[in-house]
């Protein structure tokens, strides 16, 4: 195997088509094709189902796109470990990220601080994202949960309320505060599971002996907004990622204290990489900074 076929492979796999791939990595679709056919041949084996213009990875496609992913993040530190002596001037971190809320302030500070390097994000439940950094999909997480893993790298960065909004019709908008009790076998709108906010949130109405009623479940907070904003339930949010809307009020709960504490991760054995200890370093700066919501104990 040569090293232009693996690359070839590779990002055919991650990219999810050829011609996708001829672009990010400056080769002709045809080159590609030989290259990729070269290599299924060399070794008797079929990498992708070809469907029209579409690909999709056979079982060996995708345990070869798991080695070939290290091999790349591994090539990716190499080149960081040379020009590390530099500075960090140029490169690419991929960040992962539960939402915007809580990684905007650090990607910002960051990118001020290092312009040279490039900032990939992915957006995902906190389940997707740290499946993200166990296949190198990113480099570093900020997510609102973290299994107690010894191959995972995590540290508290802030910690927020939760609570529930509802459409301005509903006769909770005109109240600041409500019990828990009061939600018994009202509609709500959940996010999927893999939600840390919505597990935060089951485990508080279940020990206090609280059942609600689940409408929907949606893939995505602008999802939940929406369907709220229609009347349809009540939704939970963390406080800090609530969007203030005419059409939606947020009530607090007076009885329960549930919190959600977003978390800086990666994977253990790369704690110590230049461009990932720099990314935990600036976040550390934001938190202290008092314009920013920082973790208490």
């Amino acid at each position: 195997m040569i090293h232009s076929q693996l690359r070839s492979f590779h990002a055919v796999a991650t990219e999810g088509g050829f011609t996708a791939a001829a672009k990010v990595i400056n080769v002709g679709q045809p080159t590609i094709s030989i290259q990729i056919m070269a290599l299924e041949d060399l070794y008797g084996v079929q990498l992708f189902h070809r469907q029209g213009r579409n690909v999709v990875l056979t079982d060996c496609g995708m345990a070869l796109k798991n080695v070939s992913q290290k091999i790349f993040n591994l090539e990716d530190e190499a080149h960081e470990l040379l020009n590390n002596y530099e500075g960090l001037r140029s490169g690419l971190l991929k960040v992962g990220a539960v939402g915007p809320y809580h990684a905007t302030p650090i990607l910002a500070k960051f990118n001020k601080d290092y312009p040279g390097i490039k900032l990939k994000v992915s957006l995902g439940n906190s389940m997707r994202t740290l499946d993200r950094l166990f296949d190198y999909s990113v480099d570093v997480a900020v997510l609102a949960h973290v299994a107690d893993n010894p191959t995972i790298h995590a540290v508290p960065y802030s910690r927020h309320p939760v609570v529930v909004f509802v459409n301005k019709n509903h006769p909770f908008a005109a109240r600041q505060k409500i019990r828990l009790e009061e939600l018994q076998s009202q509609p709500f709108i959940y996010r999927e599971q893999g939600s840390t906010t919505r597990l935060a949130f089951e485990n508080t109405l279940k020990d206090a002996g609280v059942s609600v009623d689940i409408v929907l479940e949606m893939g995505s907070r602008e999802a939940v907004w929406s369907t709220v904003e229609q009347g349809m339930g009540i939704g939970v949010v963390s406080d800090i990622e609530f969007v203030p809307h005419p059409n939606l009020c947020i009530v607090e709960i007076s009885d329960a204290n549930i919190y959600t504490t977003a978390h800086l991760a990666c994977l253990e054995d790369r704690k110590d990489t230049k461009i990932i200890k720099t990314f935990f370093d600036v976040a550390t700066v934001v938190k202290n900074n008092k314009k920013f919501t920082a973790y208490q104990t």
